[in-house]
């Protein structure tokens, strides 16, 4: 029986990709690759995985770049290493599924799921989203004694924001100068994601940062929120939303199952331990294979006579090595599984090192600058962070006149319709 001492919680992460390292991306969740870092995927379900949105054979950055021609976005002013896609992770614990009717049960829930995703970025703006029926969750298929499987959704999405864009000063007509000249789908990933909640205290009172601005609910948050509402009220219920601040949300995959790794190992640590005190009076009977050998006289009719106590060590010592046969076949299954897992902890790790390794050498001069002339540093940091400050302030502010002049301008031509009535 699997053990279930927490509440089944729903889980929705975001993942930023550049044009960069979208590739990686797109071949993990359409199945692309030969063989996976997640040694969890079983490569005869993959089939069994569901698309509510294909990519339909298209790489992810062609159908980007296509949407583009066609005009329907635009990465105009983008930085070349700017965020083009989000990815959506949305998960329930395995059990979660596994009680209420398995794989049948997890494709309707993912359809509304995938619904949710198209409400909130638009159906044109979703690039694939594709269930996971081929990774198998290990720990809880020892728990119950069968093949378990997690199910969760990857969603690809195009964060797009509408922009107005405004006839400039140099426009030859006066009257057009500062109006609205075109309504673009921008792709912008801060802008989509910019919270407008404030954070507040257990009174209600805003919460305030040093400069006295109002701290806001990080937008993923959010998402965790609307998911959970929307899901509940579709008559998806059972499970409860995210814990607010949860570090195991973000853990990544090696890290998870690092984790239940050294949960399955003690689990066989103690049952070892405790087969060992299972089988101790078999352990008591010591025989040499000559002495098994002469154990018993051969009779006329050709059948073997022994003593009654040659006869309870000897069924005792073959009891004991039927059980200890299967008992070494199972610790040399785990032994393989645990040096595949040593293996590729130590390749990431390796390349870990290696990233800390480039950071490390890209912070270097900051280093040496720190070590020889530490008051100076801090002190240009503090002026680059006041400059920040600053420039945050101006950003908000030109924000805020944007929107006031937007308003007037819709104002306005609300009362010259009025007035044309």
């Amino acid at each position: 029986m699997a053990k279930n001492t927490k509440p089944d919680m729903s889980c929705a992460r975001v993942k930023q990709y550049q044009s960069s390292d979208i590739g990686s991306c797109e071949r993990h969740n359409e199945r692309m690759n030969e063989s996976y870092d997640n040694i969890n995927v079983v490569p005869e379900r993959i089939d069994m995985n569901v698309h509510y949105k294909s990519p339909d054979g298209k790489s992810y950055m062609d159908i980007l770049r296509q949407m583009e021609a066609d005009g329907k976005v635009s990465t105009r002013g983008l930085r070349q290493d700017a965020t083009l896609f989000d990815e959506i992770i949305i998960d329930v614990n395995t059990m979660y599924f596994e009680r209420k009717g398995g794989y049948e049960y997890a494709k309707e829930f993912y359809a509304e799921a995938y619904r949710f995703i198209e409400e909130k970025f638009g159906a044109d703006n979703v690039i694939s989203a594709v269930m996971h029926a081929d990774e198998i969750n290990r720990v809880t298929s020892d728990d119950l004694g069968k093949d378990v499987y997690h199910y969760h959704l990857h969603a690809v999405v195009l964060p797009v924001v509408e922009k107005e864009i405004l006839w400039s000063k140099r426009c030859k007509t006066p009257e057009l100068r500062g109006t609205v000249k075109e309504v673009i789908n921008q792709i912008s990933h801060s802008k989509k994601w910019a919270s407008d909640i404030p954070l507040t205290d257990d009174n209600g009172n805003a919460i305030l940062r040093k400069n006295g601005k109002p701290k806001y609910r990080a937008s993923y948050s959010i998402l965790q929120d609307e998911l959970f509402e929307h899901m509940s009220e579709r008559g998806f219920k059972g499970f409860q939303r995210g814990e607010l601040g949860s570090t195991s949300e973000n853990l990544s995959s090696l890290q998870y199952q690092i984790m239940k790794d050294k949960e399955r190992l003690t689990a066989i640590q103690e049952k070892i331990q405790s087969e060992q005190i299972k089988y101790k009076p078999a352990h008591n009977v010591f025989k040499t294979v000559n002495e098994i050998d002469e154990m018993g006289q051969k009779t006329i009719t050709g059948k073997i006579a022994m003593s009654k106590d040659d006869y309870s060590k000897l069924t005792a010592l073959a009891k004991e090595g039927v059980t200890s046969r299967g008992e070494i076949r199972k610790l040399q299954d785990n032994v393989q599984y645990y040096r595949e897992r040593y293996y590729d902890s130590a390749t990431a790790l390796e390349t870990m090192k290696n990233r800390y390794n480039e950071l490390k050498e890209k912070c270097k001069p900051y280093l040496e600058a720190m070590e020889h002339f530490p008051e100076l540093v801090r002190s240009f940091i503090d002026k680059v962070r006041e400059l920040f400050i600053v420039k945050e302030a101006q950003e908000r502010a030109e924000k805020e006149a944007k929107e006031k002049a937007r308003q007037e301008r819709i104002k306005a031509r609300k009362n010259k319709r009025g007035m044309e009535r």
